[in-house]
């Protein structure tokens, strides 16, 4: 069996270095990379991103990478997409005027400006700092990336857009900001988290470490 190859997409976005610090920490050993050849070699990839939709997306496009993204995704390798890499996944976004890689039906949107929370306090936008996050197990069957986190767990989110997932069944969690605002996507081999696990302490490593754990398992997949 070849050594286990991990690929983390470079949007250019000021997250790389930290998601790449927190894989290293769990004992992953990933290639930060702009290449497509990389990319489609690796066995498992993560896609991070934070700033806008039309910034990261230009960059992939100036790459000419979201067409290698797309063939990873459907290749059946596992690929966890972070914060703006989630939002990515989808067809469009509010926030900006170019595509979205399309992997998932759905647009993303901006929370409203008259969000309150339970009792009538207005909420701030951005959505920014420690939430819980409850997983949709009745719903959804949980993710081995996400095994053993306790439900209600707190996670860093900093965001004002957020998905608005066409199937349901893509939505695997959700924390509260005057609406249930989707955390968490899976949609077989690909994984998308809302919330920054590298900036999330104990929970956030072990959704890394479990995310490298599941990968290995799959590596029969890639050719």
């Amino acid at each position: 069996m070849s050594a286990f190859r991990l690929a983390i997409i470079n949007t250019g976005a000021a997250n790389i270095h930290s998601v790449e610090k927190a894989v290293r920490v769990v004992g992953g050993d990933p290639v930060v990379t702009t290449s497509a050849e990389t990319i489609s070699d690796a066995h498992a990839a993560i896609l991070p991103g934070v700033g806008a939709n039309d910034a990261v997306m230009q960059q992939l496009n100036d790459r000419e990478l979201p067409e290698t993204i797309r063939d990873f995704a459907a290749s059946g390798r596992p690929l966890l997409c972070v914060c703006l890499g989630m939002q990515i996944l989808f067809e469009s976004s509010e926030e900006g005027k170019l595509p979205g890689l399309g992997i998932l039906p759905g647009k993303v949107i901006r929370f409203a400006a008259d969000l309150t929370n339970a009792d009538g306090d207005k909420l701030k936008v951005p959505h920014m700092g420690w939430n819980t996050v409850r997983f949709l197990d009745d719903e959804v069957p949980r993710h081995p990336t996400f095994d053993g986190i306790p439900q209600d767990a707190f996670f860093y989110f900093v965001h004002s857009y957020h998905c608005r997932a066409d199937n349901p069944e893509d939505i695997a969690a959700t924390s509260p900001h005057g609406i249930e605002v989707c955390a968490a996507v899976v949609h077989d081999n690909v994984v998308g988290t809302q919330f920054h696990p590298e900036k999330s302490g104990r929970s956030g490593l072990q959704i890394y470490a479990k995310f490298l754990e599941f990968a290995r398992r799959t590596e029969w997949r890639t050719k």
